[in-house]
């Protein structure tokens, strides 16, 4: 069963109990299912020892990891990110219309300070106008704020907020399609969808190990989709957005799989619990 999207660090953080540890033996066994062989395996966990992110007793399948502090607080999902995209989908948070723009004209001599400024802006969901200037539907202020004063570039950030937002003559959704790339963005979910519906399939003749391993692959398929993804509010998309379809298909192999799998103590299986629900 290949996943091309996970890697072996991805596979063995993935595997963190509620106690932060890791099973050496289960480990190994989901690795197989996902077609990982035990070298790859061994030289992840050096690796990350190496890091400081785990520490280790024992050897090969009867070893123990345990996650160090910095890694526990390092591998949870932006649990804010998926409660949006849901509440969106249920019709829990609709658009007050605004747009939320962001400006900066950084000096050359401070070039470092603005690739980082502009990579934060890319990061929440800014769509670049033109030079200089940046469009997202929710507001960020706040955290724009922060990532400019990380990035030693505060007193160059302009922001400000509009409802009458036109961009080559487009308004609304069609401006939307014109800042963000949707076609992309529709692919990312189409694979989610795809992987939901074959976890939702194979879910109840699998055995152990490798449910675990399709829950790995439904979040790393996830996240792919929804890193990238500005969770524009639905006013701006497409009607019957397939991001919204692949969300549904993922939360009912979730529930799938965790409904399967009510004793186990990985982690995996309840981190999305919370954002799913209504709040």
């Amino acid at each position: 069963m290949a996943e091309g999207v996970i890697s072996t660090r991805a596979l063995i953080e993935a595997m963190l109990r509620e106690d932060a540890t890791i099973d050496g033996g289960e480990l190994y066994a989901v690795a197989e299912a996902l077609d990982m062989s035990d070298q790859q395996v061994r030289l992840a966990i050096k690796r990350l020892i190496s890091e400081g992110r785990f520490t280790v007793t024992g050897r090969g399948r009867g070893a123990v990891l345990t996650a160090t502090d910095a890694t526990r607080a390092g591998i949870e999902p932006d649990r804010a990110h998926i409660r949006l995209a849901y509440a969106q989908d249920r019709g829990d948070a609709p658009w007050d219309g605004v747009w939320h723009l962001a400006g900066f004209a950084v000096p050359e001599s401070e070039r470092e300070a603005r690739t980082v400024l502009r990579d934060a802006i890319l990061a929440l969901g800014g769509a670049p106008v033109q030079g200089g200037l940046y469009a997202c539907a929710h507001a960020w202020e706040k955290r724009l704020r922060v990532a400019a004063g990380t990035a030693g570039a505060d007193t160059y950030l302009t922001t400000l907020t509009s409802t009458d937002l036109t961009v080559g003559g487009d308004r609304g959704a069609a401006a939307a399609r014109r800042l963000w790339p949707l076609d992309r963005l529709a692919d990312g979910h189409r694979r989610l969808a795809d992987r939901a519906s074959r976890t939702l399939t194979r879910t109840p003749a699998a055995p152990h190990a490798e449910r675990l391993a399709l829950s790995i692959g439904l979040v790393a398929e996830f996240t792919r989709a929804h890193e990238p993804d500005p969770l524009l509010p639905p006013e701006l998309l497409p009607e019957d957005w397939i991001g919204a379809r692949a969300r549904a298909l993922a939360e009912q192999a979730w529930t799938a799989l965790a409904a399967a799998e009510p004793e186990s103590p990985v982690r995996l299986l309840r981190w999305f619990d919370a954002p799913l629900q209504p709040h």
